[in-house]
């Protein structure tokens, strides 16, 4: 009798296992089919789009195809958007091809270690002034203006900001350290190389033509320069007082407007208190164009940068979430972010974090997707492990597809704050990259990363089906959970955190 009841519980208990296996598998992100996700990416990824390049008609069009893909599924259009777009002007800058510098006794040479950003046809002729990083920081007593007479004068300053050389926040300083310089009357203003990666990476990105957000075109007269310098005792002698005397040639330079956007829509969720609160999902749907634009080898055959991986992948993988949540809606609300300009340097994501449509304090999570492609079929990266309590919704998201985690890939390279996510991040809210499977930046890797050789025809789609399925259930397990991700005690997000939350 005592063993015939062991018999009923075993058989007892593994019928509830699998009915609440069963359950599962009826949700709607068990349901995607591989056919239509292969389609969206072969669509996103085709040569028509042109590498989607920000402010391209390729770009424009993979913008409408996603708008169009959430509106059919009942997405709304927030306030604040154009038929789910938020709008955002661009500038599109080519620097001058002609220009000199003499400093001092010393001659540097335009497209070796002299860059010339921006500039009219002009020649300064004019002394030199040190002002350290050229910033200013009301809250944290900072001005290296203060004291200082720049009217007329080139300015001296550092490259990076005092507490930061990570190039997303010495590339946003940009624009700002150049009107600090031209607001004070100065004629010139010249960063002095100090990065920790190649000069030659620097100067052949600033070399080519550069898509920014627009401020308008180049009307205080300032020319704006960097230079590399091998030798800073000139440097180190202005600093402590010493004149410096400065001839600065500049060519013209050229601008255009154009516009580009973020594509957004909105899923109000099922519970009458959680709605409220808004989970966000995101992926960037730009890549580098065609031909010198792209950056990488092209030839006559292919000069056209599809991006399947970087980032169709992540297209749609936040397609098919937003597909399966509004099959069956979750407790908290879903924002789906498709963000523009990644490949530029974030500025997508960088927009909207300053300008948000729902607001951050409103947002719990953001679950972005990115990756430069796969080694690894049968796990996912995860940018951001361990940082935010999400792991065992992440581990759970996974292991329904036969999928493992690889806990934060290629950490050397410090991924976390090259991705969109990391403009969130920076406002408090938090998150992490889910990523195509791989450890690290290994030969075959990089072999379609930025390549012509990045297509559809060459990814699998198989793969491709989980990765999506997992994106979309590791989405549902967050906003459906009962307690709210944060970032861990110590995180270096974590007093961002808690000044943004603390707004509500």
């Amino acid at each position: 009798m005592k063993n015939f009841l062991i018999v009923i519980l075993i058989i007892g208990g593994a019928l509830q296992f699998s009915s609440a296996q069963s359950g599962k598998a009826q949700l709607p992100e068990f349901q995607l089919e591989k056919s239509d996700i292969e389609a969206q990416l072969r669509f996103i990824a085709s040569d028509e789009l042109m590498g989607r390049r920000t402010g391209s008609i390729g770009n424009n069009i993979a913008a409408r195809f996603i708008a169009a893909e959430l509106e059919a599924l009942g997405y709304r259009s927030p306030e604040g958007a154009d038929d789910y777009f938020q709008k955002i002007n661009f500038a599109a800058s080519r620097p001058p091809r002609e220009g000199s510098l003499r400093l001092g006794d010393k001659d540097f040479a335009l497209g070796e270690d002299l860059i010339l950003l921006d500039g009219e046809k002009k020649t300064v002729k004019a002394p030199a002034v040190y002002a350290e990083y050229g910033w200013i920081d009301e809250a944290a007593g900072r001005n290296d203006y203060a004291d200082l007479d720049v009217k007329g004068k080139v300015v001296i300053i550092l490259s990076g900001l005092p507490d930061s050389n990570d190039p997303s926040e010495v590339f946003a300083a940009m624009s700002t350290k150049r009107k600090l310089a031209a607001d004070r009357g100065a004629v010139a203003l010249i960063e002095v190389y100090t990065l920790s990666y190649p000069w030659t990476f620097f100067r052949n990105y600033f070399s080519r033509e550069r898509i920014e957000p627009s401020a308008g075109e180049n009307k205080d007269g300032l020319i704006y320069a960097w230079i590399q310098v091998t030798d800073r005792s000139d440097i180190e002698a202005l600093k402590n007082g010493k004149s410096l005397s400065v001839e600065l040639e500049s060519g013209n330079g050229t601008y255009k407007s154009m516009a580009s956007q973020n594509v957004i829509g909105v899923l109000e969720g099922t519970d009458p208190k959680l709605k409220e609160e808004y989970i966000l999902l995101t992926a960037h749907y730009d890549h580098v164009g065609t031909g010198r634009q792209g950056g990488g080898a092209f030839g006559p055959q292919d000069s056209i940068f599809n991006g399947a991986r970087d980032n169709g992948i992540g297209v749609v993988a936040i397609l098919g979430a937003a597909k399966a949540l509004a099959k069956q809606r979750p407790k908290r609300s879903v924002i789906i972010l498709a963000v523009t300009a990644e490949e530029i340097g974030l500025l997508g994501s960088q927009y909207y974090a300053a300008h948000p449509l729902i607001p951050l304090e409103k947002t719990i999570f953001n679950l972005n997707s990115d990756g430069a492609g796969y080694t690894n079929t049968e796990a996912a990266g995860i940018i951001g492990w361990d940082r935010t309590g999400t792991n065992k919704s992440v581990e759970q998201g996974l292991a329904a597809f036969g999928l493992e985690v690889i806990p934060e890939p290629a950490r050397e390279q410090g991924l976390f704050d090259r991705s969109d996510n990391v403009s969130f991040a920076r406002e408090g809210v938090p998150c992490l990259t889910f990523s195509p499977g791989f450890e690290t930046f290994n030969q075959e890797l990089m072999k379609n990363y930025h390549q012509v050789t990045d297509e559809a025809d060459t990814v699998d789609f198989d793969y491709v089906q989980k990765f999506v399925q997992a994106f979309a259930h590791t989405a549902r397990l967050i906003a459906d959970a009962d307690k709210r991700p944060v970032w861990v005690a110590g995180d270096k997000y974590e007093a961002a955190g808690k000044a943004l939350y603390e707004k509500k």
